[in-house]
């Protein structure tokens, strides 16, 4: 019996680890939690109806996975990635899924996974025809949330696909941090997506008849491209945040919303 309970107590204290993981991941990844933001274990607690042990322990695998930082003054905080942190998660995504992509098309894959595959390579040329019909130069914000579940689920299948568990939670959370941390992408436009679709339909067709080496070239390509583009993006962003900081505050009001 007091095994039993033992049991019970420990399960228990698990779940409420689980938990307020996921519930600290969520604010992170929604943004109520931002860079530079300081968490409250008190608060965190009374949010969940815990105690603060299991609330202690999630922060501590947040900032073992690179979501938080410790700092002296401060506690737990919210990093802020540099250009170097993207650089070097995209290293690490590149080397861990081109293994995978090249151990899956090893195959077989079973017709129910390639069918997956392909309605989310089909649903990029979806949007792509969506864009062209409504005549504007971009994806706007909802349809941006429909391409990063479309991508985000033929790289993860891809993934399961290859039977390694471990690289897909790492992978999962590697494009999590890039996705949270790093700048905002503007709406794709259609060159893009039309990039993007024929990039995964190539690999898709690789895996399909069993060609790795091809896979492996096509998107190793597919994530240095991604890559180029977040440096980019940062490297704007970089810019006009030291123009902000440099320039006057009344002549600053006058710049455009984009750049303040």
């Amino acid at each position: 019996m007091k095994t039993t309970v033992a049991q019970a107590r420990r399960t228990s204290a698990e779940s409420m680890r689980a938990k307020a993981y996921l519930h600290i991941q969520r604010k992170i990844a929604s943004r109520e939690l931002a860079a530079g933001d300081s968490l409250s274990e008190l608060a965190l607690a009374r949010e969940l109806g815990s105690s603060r042990t299991p609330i202690r322990e999630a922060i501590g695998q947040l900032a073992a996975e690179g979501f938080l930082e410790q700092s002296p003054n401060r506690g737990a905080v919210v990093v802020r990635l540099t250009r170097q942190d993207v650089v070097e998660l995209y290293e690490l995504r590149e080397a861990l899924e081109v293994f995978a992509v090249g151990k899956a098309a090893r195959g077989p894959v079973r017709p129910s996974e390639m069918e997956r595959l392909e309605g989310l390579v089909n649903d990029i040329q979806q949007l792509r025809a969506e864009l062209d019909r409504s005549g504007r130069d971009a994806l706007d914000a909802r349809q941006m949330h429909r391409f990063v579940a479309c991508d985000l689920g033929f790289h993860a299948l891809l993934m399961r696909v290859a039977g390694n568990s471990r690289i897909l939670k790492v992978v999962n959370e590697t494009r999590l941090l890039i996705r949270i941390f790093a700048i905002r992408r503007a709406g794709h436009r259609p060159i893009e997506l039309e990039n993007i679709h024929r990039q995964h339909h190539e690999i898709l067709r690789a895996v399909a008849e069993r060609h790795p080496e091809r896979a492996i070239e096509v998107l190793s390509e597919h994530i240095q491209n991604s890559c180029r583009e977040r440096l980019d993006a940062y490297d704007q962003w970089d810019r006009e945040d030291s123009l902000r900081r440099t320039l006057p505050e009344s002549f600053a009001m006058t710049m455009p919303s984009s750049l303040r």
